[in-house]
């Protein structure tokens, strides 16, 4: 996440990661304020082991984009309502990156479905996980 007031969102994301049992990291870390730290927390995700990258961000919301220019994982932009624009500008900046960078996006706000796309991705390669959203969807269409 960009910043500690984005937290919500990131928690919503553990919590429906930690469901699934899929471990994961919470980083703060602004395109803006620490450019260096992002590109570095970028670039060493493959080799920590990470497989997919969630950023949230608000506002002008580089963040998702900054992080897949410096990865060859996939990267989930969550934008988030904030400023006068409620969130619009967020969505656009994360939605309209040029050829080669692509990022996919989620709602507005959306932090539960990029968890839940974060661990389709997982499940690629994992019977497991696979089986648990399996489930999952299941217990959608009997609510």
């Amino acid at each position: 996440m960009g910043s500690k007031s984005d937290f919500a969102a990131a928690e919503t994301i553990g919590q429906t990661l930690a469901e699934f049992g899929v471990e994961h990291d919470l980083h703060i870390s602004s395109a803006h304020r620490k450019p260096e730290n992002t590109a570095a927390l970028a670039k060493n995700a493959e080799a920590e082991g990470v497989k997919v990258i969630i950023a949230v961000a608000g506002m002008a919301a580089h963040l998702p984009g900054v992080i897949a220019s410096h990865t060859a994982l996939p990267v989930i932009g969550v934008p988030l309502a904030s400023g006068g624009l409620g969130g619009m500008d967020a969505l656009l900046s994360i939605a309209q990156m040029p050829p080669g960078v692509p990022v996919a996006c989620v709602a507005i706000g959306g932090a539960k479905n990029a968890a839940l796309l974060a661990i389709q991705i997982l499940a690629l390669n994992d019977a497991e996980l696979l089986a648990k959203f399996k489930a999952y969807k299941e217990s959608l269409a009997q609510a």
